[in-house]
């Protein structure tokens, strides 16, 4: 019984080595439209706890811009994607860039960024 105890535990602790997906960078083009490059660190361990997303929102909350990640970054951390195209509405001078994995979903360190056009 301790050994299955023992086993549970450990596969408990190695689903949660990985910490909440960190926002650490946005560099951002904007003219009529914006693009977004964001640099994102998280311990992606595989398929099982990876990021899988990050969004450009409103200082209110409403999501402007998602860019979906389709794999685990386990050998690339931290890493670099941008979106395009983004229209941020005119009264709209700074945004949020938060980052979503798929154990913890939203809660790592986020970024306010200006948004000049």
């Amino acid at each position: 019984m301790k050994d299955i105890i023992g086993y549970s535990l450990l596969l408990l602790s190695s689903a949660t080595i990985a910490n909440e997906a960190d926002v650490i960078a946005v560099k951002t083009q904007c003219h009529k439209t914006c693009t977004f490059h964001v640099t994102v660190a998280h311990q992606d361990t595989g398929w099982d706890h990876y990021v899988n997303k990050w969004e450009v929102l409103t200082l209110d909350g409403d999501v402007i811009a998602t860019r979906t990640l389709m794999h685990p970054h386990v050998n690339e951390q931290p890493f670099t994607r941008s979106l395009s195209n983004i229209k941020i509405p005119g009264n709209i001078s700074k945004v949020i860039v938060r980052a979503h994995d798929s154990i913890h979903k939203y809660g790592g360190k986020t970024m306010h960024v200006e948004t000049v056009k």
